[in-house]
């Protein structure tokens, strides 16, 4: 079996197990190896029921007291039982499995594992898997792999097929040199890859770990030396001056730049002065004036002659942007140009025609300008907005558009100076760390659910001002496995709780692109008073009237996210709220929670955060708008980064020539590698 084999070479993988393996985006044997457990299950000795606490996974061993209840809810159907031990007494509860009761027997000893919840104040395990004694007993110590699944594929199913492939697979030679193996004290990679999968134990499963992170990072270095080799030995072929119309911008805003936005500018200046092409960074947190800096960038660029463009991830950005860009730019006599992916034919057509004659000066939009049919004429400065939801390659495509113009991107992730130095290690980084003195800090709140109705009296107030409000949910639809409050069923709670006139919408990742940028559009537009959402808006549009952030089971989301959302509110002249709901009674919940409550400071809630979590938290929660791996995470893995940062820079050129042609598919890898980055 060879790596990049089909995976119906596997047995018991037909044509329609294939295509539900590649909703996991694994079509070839490479993928599924590299289809990495996300925890593992440990199976312990059952403990007393007197002993179970709430949010644990656990075994029990008890017996049934009488027989088994079977009730329907709506298309569900459910089976309780109450189940005893010595020390005392328990209901469990099923979902969909009908037959347990008749096969359950009143009296019987069985083992149970499955999760603690509490429903209506009381202990409850859901859904527990049943199993007799000597069958568990064979488990006891082992680690048993739990991997992302989607619908229609099983556990069992995924780990069926991953043991034949390592079975089978004829693997390739090890790519990171035996001297840094041995530096690094580095497990060798196909040992690595089977231990990871089925592991002896727990030891050799986080050294398995320790060299699959290692590989991750060390791609991930290796490609960025290879971008920082090309571009630092380019020359510009746009060199500008520093022009009045820039001084003019600064002298006529409305507010002083702090000290950071002008020390940044200065920064922005020398590089675009230079005979070198510019690649700079600017991290600032949310709200810190990042957008005023590529405003004057690309005013520069075109005083100089160019074009310039930015590009944002969303299309609501990119129309929220162009409108302020045509503002500011309006007096100066320069022309905005929007591209984005909605647009018709033949808007497309227009566009592109008005960029190749030059008559747009400044491009903004979406994935859409690096496509090829956008033909730029001397495209001198490049912008990305929120970096990190654009990959390696999408950069790459952005600069090859203008024939290597000056590229600066923009970064709202709280990552500390150290960290961002090795992860952008083909950029310059400039920090914004002074937010801008008139801003009103956010007021937050950690609250229970009992809080709601205050809450909700809250955002009447608000509304009944003219604010509008977020409310932010982790869910889609309901889950009768899962309670968190849902987007659907949330909005129409609110729509009764709330004064009439009110007009309360909601938005999710499942909608339709033109939906979810109407549902934005009338919010930014002050047609929405209150929008209830998924996380969808943490990289969402500027509303200065947004005054509320209300964010549901908060405990679920990390931290840096929560930051991200809270960013979404306090961005006008109105004094601004945010309020977590949480809904777990677990103290480490509320310890995590009041971190946010304390600061609006994200590179210190980045800090709190990880010293939290610790290194020991092995399959640590990625934050979102951090940059995501298969199994590394930058935050818990920060020791493991540097390390493979330091053993990239090492490596001699000729080193690095001959594992690229020993490993003549590494580059592809490394592409793929980053291209989520």
């Amino acid at each position: 079996m060879k790596y990049n084999d089909r995976i119906n070479v596997i047995k018991g993988i037909g044509e329609k197990t294939e295509k539900i393996f590649h909703k996991l985006e694994i079509e070839t044997v490479q993928d599924l190896i590299e289809h990495f457990p996300r925890g593992y299950e440990e199976f312990q000795k059952p403990i007393p029921i007197a002993q179970l606490r709430e949010g644990e996974t656990v075994t029990i061993e008890a017996s049934l007291v009488g027989s088994p209840k079977r009730r329907r809810v709506r298309n569900l159907q459910i089976i309780n039982a109450k189940v005893k031990d010595s020390s005392g007494s328990l209901y469990l509860t099923w979902f969909n499995m009908p037959f347990l009761q008749k096969t359950l027997r009143m009296g019987y000893h069985y083992i149970f594992r499955g999760k603690v919840v509490r429903k209506n104040g009381v202990l409850v395990i859901e859904q527990p898997r049943i199993y007799q004694r000597p069958e568990y007993y064979k488990l006891l110590n082992v680690l048993q792999p739990v991997y992302p699944l989607t619908e229609g594929l099983t556990n069992a199913a995924v780990t069926k097929a991953i043991r034949q492939a390592l079975e089978q697979l004829e693997f390739a030679k090890d790519y990171i040199p035996s001297k840094i193996r041995k530096e690094y004290n580095l497990m060798d990679r196909t040992k690595a890859i089977r231990e990871v999968h089925f592991p002896k134990d727990r030891e050799r499963m986080q050294k398995a770990r320790q060299r699959l992170v290692f590989d991750e990072f060390f791609l991930y270095s290796l490609a960025l030396r290879h971008l920082k080799e090309q571009k630092s030995r380019v020359k510009t072929a746009y060199p500008m001056m520093e022009q009045p119309e820039c001084k003019q911008m600064i002298r006529d805003l409305p507010y002083a730049l702090t000290g950071a936005q002008l020390r940044v500018w200065q920064e922005i200046k020398k590089d675009l002065s230079s005979d070198y092409g510019m690649n700079r960074l600017i991290q600032g947190d949310v709200g810190s004036g990042k957008t005023v800096l590529a405003i004057l960038s690309l005013l520069m660029a075109v005083k100089n002659g160019y074009q310039a463009c930015m590009m944002v991830p969303t299309e609501v950005l990119a129309k929220q942007h162009y409108r302020s860009l045509t503002d500011a730019f309006q007096k100066f006599g320069i022309s905005v140009c929007l591209l984005v992916g909605s647009m018709t034919a033949k808007e497309k057509r227009e566009a592109y025609d008005r960029i190749e004659r030059h008559e747009a000066e400044v491009i903004v939009g979406t994935h859409a300008l690096i496509q090829e049919k956008v033909e730029y004429d001397r495209l001198g400065l490049a912008i990305t907005d929120e970096q990190h939801r654009f990959g390696v390659k999408q950069r790459e495509a952005l600069m090859s558009k203008g024939g290597q113009p000056h590229v600066l991107v923009m970064s709202a992730t709280p990552i500390p100076r150290t960290l961002a130095i090795i992860l952008y290690g083909d950029l310059d980084i400039s920090i914004v760390d002074e937010l801008p003195a008139k801003r009103l800090p956010i007021k937050n709140c950690v609250v229970g659910t009992d809080y709601r109705p205050n809450a909700y009296r809250f955002i009447d107030k608000q509304a009944a001002q003219g604010r509008q409000a977020y409310v932010i949910c982790p869910m889609v639809e309901e889950s009768e496995e899962i309670e968190a409050e849902n987007v659907i069923d949330y909005t129409e709670t609110l729509k009764e709780a709330l004064a009439p006139g009110i007009t309360v919408e909601y938005l999710h990742g499942k909608m339709k692109p033109k939906e979810k940028n109407e549902i934005m559009e009338r919010f930014a537009d002050g047609g929405i008073n209150v929008l209830v959402s998924t996380t969808v808006v943490e990289v969402g549009v500027n509303v200065p009237n947004a005054t509320v952030m209300m964010v549901e089971n908060a405990q679920r989301f990390g931290l840096a996210q929560l930051h991200q959302l809270r960013g979404r509110v306090g961005r006008g002249e109105y004094q601004s709220y945010c309020i977590f709901v949480c809904d777990s009674n677990r103290k480490e919940a509320w310890e995590r929670l009041s971190i946010l409550n304390k600061s609006n400071d994200g590179f210190y809630i980045a800090g709190e955060d990880l010293r939290l979590r610790g290194p020991g938290d092995i399959f640590g929660i990625r934050q979102s708008g951090t940059m995501e791996f298969k199994m590394a995470d930058i935050f818990t893995d920060v020791e493991d980064l540097k390390a493979a940062a330091e053993a990239v820079k090492a490596l001699s050129d000729k080193e690095v020539a001959d594992i690229f042609e020993e490993n003549p598919y590494l580059e592809e890898k490394i592409l793929n590698q980053t291209n989520t980055l």
